[in-house]
């Protein structure tokens, strides 16, 4: 006898705080239960054979509403429930995830003589993400990416990226983001708002971001993948070389275009 229901997120994920309330045809509550860390819920309250509707709710998550019907058994079983995130928008489960170097790429690319472009990544970075169990527009971001790690497969052309022309890696090694705010923007694509710190300048960037969803690896621990671009002016952040060729062509495109291929492992470390 009683009631049986299973709370899940549109990727599979248990919703280990969704709350289940059944009422009569009167619109009284006779039923209300806490899913345990499964996203299960199970109440041994018996139920007089009828109709009732059944509403989940959770923190963070669109309430939802439907029909049971009780039989002579006294059960209510109401399957497996779906909750979408509050405004649409699907992240992964909630708590700490961090990001995998190895796993992962940080990439720039800016125009060259106005007809092609230079590829270049950083080798080096670290970063944490926070999955908010409550409002998704409560989760963040920080990232560390070590400056002289700049590669574009031409060692003198990463010379002068670390020169003071560019990134000037001696006086600040360093370049970070900070989120400060996520925004819906469908229901796998967020825009991140976030201060980026280069070459000593802060500026709001925001970051258009793809949730790619979840899955396992072969550590035993549960991965989320992203993917990540954003627009940058040089001169933004005060790195304002270039030379002139012929026809006024600059050599070097004023816009970078920041694309990021992110892997995070659950938890707040890395397998070893």
């Amino acid at each position: 006898m009683g009631l049986t229901a299973r709370i899940r997120t549109r990727d599979g994920w248990a919703v280990s705080h969704a709350v289940v309330t059944v009422t009569d045809t009167t619109g009284s509550q006779v039923v209300r239960a806490e899913a345990d860390g499964e996203g299960v819920v199970r109440d041994a309250t018996a139920l007089a054979p009828g109709a009732y509707t059944v509403i989940v709710t959770a923190v963070g998550y669109a309430p939802t509403a439907s029909s049971a019907l009780v039989t002579a058994s006294g059960r209510a079983e109401v399957g497996t429930v779906v909750l979408a995130r509050q405004g649409g928008g699907e992240l992964p489960p909630p708590g700490p995830w961090t990001i995998d170097p190895a796993h992962s790429s940080v990439g720039a690319v800016a125009q060259h003589l106005g007809i092609s472009s230079v590829h270049g990544r950083f080798t080096e970075f670290a970063g944490r993400i926070d999955i908010s169990p409550g409002e998704a527009s409560a989760s963040c971001v920080e990232a560390v990416i070590t400056s002289a790690s700049i590669d574009t497969g031409n060692a003198m052309r990463d010379g002068h990226l670390k020169s003071a022309d560019f990134l000037d890696v001696e006086t600040y090694p360093e370049i970070t983001y900070r989120s400060t705010g996520l925004t819906p923007a469908g229901s796998d694509r967020w825009t991140v708002h976030g201060d980026l710190t280069l070459h000593g300048v802060v500026r709001p960037v925001d970051l258009g971001l793809a949730y790619l969803g979840t899955g396992a690896d072969p550590w035993g621990g549960t991965r989320a993948a992203f993917r990540a671009t954003a627009e940058l002016r040089r001169e933004d952040f005060a790195m304002n070389y270039n030379q002139v060729v012929q026809a006024g062509i600059a050599a070097i495109g004023t816009t970078l275009r920041v694309e990021l291929d992110i892997q995070a492992v659950q938890g707040t470390s890395l397998p070893q």
